[in-house]
């Protein structure tokens, strides 16, 4: 098994004109199903935020808020940095066991947050069932490149077992796999790609980095991600030693 430094040195090499050969193989069409947005039977929607990108949401997440107030109700007031980190983001609930007042223990990154019925919470849907999300412009780069992935052992794969590859690039289930793609698409599909890619492993290496095994308490859960350990609400831990 290669390292993940070594990966990593393979997902930047990746050529992106290959990639987009792939892409444009296995062509792609957004159907707007919002299947990839959606819980599936009883499994809430997991998709891999990173840090940053969590930030970057909460403050689309409350520029959208300031937008659509216009003054209207409680949320007229509501601005960018009012946005939580809770309102974007939740504990990677792999490792996590349901407590009393809610998921504890320890997990390793974030999933994007859920509404009660386990939908992304940016998903929203119109009265004839089109999907959209809320945050396009800002989505996580898992968002913005499903259903495909890369097939480097460090990176994440989608929904499952791949329903078609083309070389590297592997397509997970979905409507839109099959459909005609022209080539400016595939070309940014394929370099974003090759970021998450190459993001992924960098995160992978960080959280191993950066991570010190800790106590946690009944209640508590505690995530681990490429900063550092967090509270659920994203806040940094200090060092185990300093923590009762």
């Amino acid at each position: 098994m290669q390292s993940l430094e070594a990966e990593l040195a393979e997902a930047r090499a990746l050529d992106v004109a290959a990639l987009a050969d792939a892409v444009e193989t296995i062509g792609f069409e957004c159907t707007r199903c919002g299947a990839c947005c959606k819980s599936e039977a009883d499994d809430p929607h997991t998709a891999t935020v990173f840090p940053d990108e969590v930030r970057r949401l909460q403050a689309a997440a409350g520029e959208a808020v300031d937008e659509d107030a216009d003054g209207a109700g409680d949320h007229g007031a509501a601005t960018a940095t009012d946005r939580d980190w809770r309102d974007v983001a939740r504990p990677m609930p792999y490792g996590l066991t349901d407590g009393p007042d809610g998921p504890e223990g320890e997990t390793f990154e974030w999933a994007l947050g859920t509404d009660a019925c386990g939908d992304c919470v940016f998903y929203e849907e119109d009265a004839d069932g089109v999907g959209a999300c809320g945050v396009h412009a800002d989505r996580p780069l898992i968002c913005e490149t499903y259903p495909f992935s890369v097939a480097l052992g460090g990176t994440s794969q989608p929904m499952g077992e791949a329903v078609d590859a083309e070389g590297m690039v592997r397509a997970h289930e979905c409507e839109g796999p099959g459909r005609d793609i022209d080539r400016a698409d595939a070309e940014s599909l394929a370099a974003a790609l090759k970021e998450r890619a190459v993001r992924e492993l960098e995160e992978a290496i960080g959280v191993r980095d950066a991570y010190e095994p800790r106590e946690v308490g009944a209640g508590d859960a505690v995530v681990h991600d490429s900063e550092g350990a967090k509270d659920a609400d994203g806040r940094p831990l200090g060092p185990p030693a300093e923590r009762d």
